[in-house]
């Protein structure tokens, strides 16, 4: 018998897990939030008999049930053992950026008991590391508004669960306004010249075609392309027969306006014409220098 898709959303409170939850709903998913996970074999077997009704499911889990953490190895392995198949999608976000939401919202954090909200904030952090490094999926929510929580989770609910292919999401960022937090692979091109010490360039970025010509029309470029399309040809194959699922590529320079947009676009191109699913997102484009 075929096992119904089973996703689950956890990560660290005040990192979106709620959006996240509604963006599946509104894409046809049958979602339940908070969930004890002690429950989940029972409900799972109750799913095989209304197969028609639970087409695709996902369980919001995290610290507001205290035996999450402690039972969901288990279990999880327990249910994998039975045929159903898990991805895990793990939201998160830097701690300056959830204090604000806490602040802005006024919840109380699950571990704020008798502690400060920055020390629960810090303490979930340590409790949840083993299951961050489980997850299929990270999604680092600090620089994302709701629409672009939800439309990210909207692509993945899309993606189903048809071939099982890797998914590859190429970020162009800028360093001055730090790493990306969820990148498995972050390529430095500071290397190459700036046209941000153009006068006349400096306005534009790497969408435009002045910007693209300058960066592009550069013996250093295009050896630099041809280097790095030979890595990526041999590293996604592999990453693919591990079993990840998504492979995310930051391409990073000083600002993230110029360089990074265009050689980020590049890096799209050449993976999407191998015919694999790509996202392309510029971080910082409209970030001031």
């Amino acid at each position: 018998m075929k096992r119904t898709p089973i996703t689950i959303v956890t990560g660290r409170s005040g990192s979106g897990k709620s959006t996240a939850l509604a963006a599946f709903e509104d894409s046809g998913y049958y979602c339940v939030d908070n969930m004890p996970v002690a429950l989940l074999p029972g409900f799972l077997n109750l799913s095989l008999d209304h197969a028609d009704a639970f087409t695709s499911l996902v369980f919001g889990m995290d610290l507001r049930e205290n035996s999450f953490i402690r039972q969901y190895e288990s279990i999880l392995d327990t249910l994998t053992g039975m045929g159903f198949h898990f991805r895990i999608i793990f939201l998160e976000a830097e701690e300056k950026t959830l204090l604000r939401r806490y602040s802005q919202t006024r919840r109380r954090h699950p571990l704020a008991r008798e502690k400060s909200i920055r020390h629960a904030i810090r303490s979930e952090k340590t409790i949840l590391a083993s299951l961050r490094r489980k997850a299929d999926q990270i999604i680092d929510t600090t620089d994302l508004n709701v629409h672009d929580l939800k439309s990210i989770i909207r692509k993945i609910a899309t993606e189903g669960t048809d071939d099982g292919a890797m998914n590859v999401q190429v970020v162009s960022f800028g360093y001055k306004h730090g790493l990306p937090g969820h990148a498995d692979l972050v390529m430095d091109v500071r290397f190459l010249k700036n046209p941000y010490f153009d006068p006349a360039l400096r306005p534009l970025n790497g969408k435009t075609e002045k910007i693209r010509s300058f960066v592009l029309n550069s013996d250093q470029t295009c050896l630099f392309l041809q280097k790095y399309f030979d890595l990526l040809d041999l590293l996604i194959p592999q990453y693919e027969n591990e079993g990840k699922s998504y492979l995310t590529i930051a391409v990073g320079c000083t600002g993230g306006r110029h360089r990074s947009v265009v050689i980020a676009e590049q890096l799209c191109d050449h993976i999407t014409a191998l015919g694999r699913k790509t996202e392309l997102t510029h971080r910082d484009i409209n970030k001031s220098q």
